[in-house]
């Protein structure tokens, strides 16, 4: 039996170990908030947080995550007003919004990790999540914005 610990929420399965954490949260548990892009940890659309770290759900296997933290864009904030996800709206940041969720997790972890970063340090931390649409200045400003408390 494994335990893990999703959004707060602890949960026992005894499936494969080996299950990509994506599917497990998806399939699993039902939270089809976390997106599959490409399956290779290239894009970022499937970025969670796991103890305060941006991870790549996609390569990320479940036996990873035991005895450990998984947040995703559900547990983010109970009503979707976490300052990352005001400042997304506020900047009005997605055109397709596809790869959002993924670009909202990873910023979240960046703010965790620096609460006030430079836009230098925005870009570089953010370069890993791929926007099909080009919305890297909206997305940079929006992780600005966050930081300062919206």
């Amino acid at each position: 039996m494994i335990k893990v610990k999703i959004n707060g929420q602890e949960l026992n399965w005894d499936g494969d170990p080996d299950l990509p954490l994506l599917w497990f949260i998806r399939d699993e548990v039902g939270l089809t908030g976390t997106k599959f892009g490409c399956g290779q940890a290239l894009c970022g659309s499937c970025t969670v947080i796991v103890d305060k770290q941006a991870v790549r759900a996609c390569i990320t296997s479940v036996s990873d995550v035991v005895d450990r933290e998984v947040t995703t864009i559900e547990g983010l904030h109970p009503t979707g007003d976490h300052a990352v996800q005001k400042a997304w709206r506020q900047l009005n940041v997605p055109q397709c919004g596809f790869c959002q969720v993924g670009q909202i997790m990873q910023a979240a972890a960046l703010l965790i990790e620096n609460p006030k970063p430079t836009h230098d340090q925005i870009r570089e931390a953010m370069a890993g999540n791929i926007c099909r649409c080009g919305c890297y200045q909206r997305i940079e400003n929006a992780v600005h914005l966050a930081s300062t408390g919206v």
